[in-house]
């Protein structure tokens, strides 16, 4: 299907964390996160799109199960890790047990926010779930946190189940903030990644909501 930017529109109103905890109560890997390959591949494809081997301090939200927290925790000195679903953060804590400098806990983003700079985040699959309103609050939020010379990663999948606002609708959006230069694309049939880096000795401009 061909796309065009402003093709579709985001959620009329963020996806709960209600809406969250019912999957998780159903089954502990909702989407199946540890059987599907593509979803092993989208992982190995984020790993080895890193530009450093190493990061002095990485956050993760929407980090669900933990399977890419347990991958990235090796290339981080400090990672935190958040999900709004208590279950999903439990799981978490589970599969980062051996690295001590992961730090796992229970936010609902845009609202919580970390107090704390990074020098890499890595979201995944979460931009799509979000209002415009939120997205542009969120995607604010990060570029505020990114230090300079930081990496945002951002991978998402082409198709969303329910609506059509996906992947290519939210790596546009994210394409729009000041400040950020694209340095690693990928894009094939299954999913999206970016990875943006904050320029040096630039100060962040908020971007518009939708």
């Amino acid at each position: 299907m061909t796309r065009t930017q402003g093709d579709a529109q985001p959620p009329a109103a963020t996806v709960s964390d209600e809406h969250f905890l019912g999957m998780y109560d159903a089954k502990d890997d909702p989407w199946d996160l540890a059987a599907k390959w593509h979803d092993q591949r989208k992982y190995a494809v984020t790993m080895a799109s890193l530009p450093r081997a190493h990061y002095r301090r990485g956050y993760e939200p929407g980090c669900s199960v933990g399977l890419l927290t347990a991958m990235l925790a090796p290339r981080c000195d400090d990672l935190l890790a958040v999900d709004c679903v208590d279950s999903a953060v439990e799981q978490t804590r589970a599969a980062v047990r051996e690295f001590p400098q992961v730090r796992v806990g229970r936010a609902m983003v845009p609202q919580e926010l970390p107090d704390e700079t990074f020098d890499l985040i890595v979201v995944g699959d979460l931009l799509y779930y979000l209002s415009g309103t939120d997205l542009a609050a969120f995607l604010d939020g990060l570029a505020e946190r990114l230090e300079p010379g930081g990496d945002l990663v951002s991978v998402h999948f082409r198709d969303t189940a329910g609506g059509n606002y996906d992947g290519f609708n939210v790596h546009a959006a994210l394409a729009g903030l000041d400040g950020l230069t694209r340095v690693v694309h990928h894009e094939d049939e299954w999913f999206l990644l970016d990875v943006y880096r904050r320029e040096e000795g630039h100060t962040s401009t908020p971007s518009t909501g939708g």
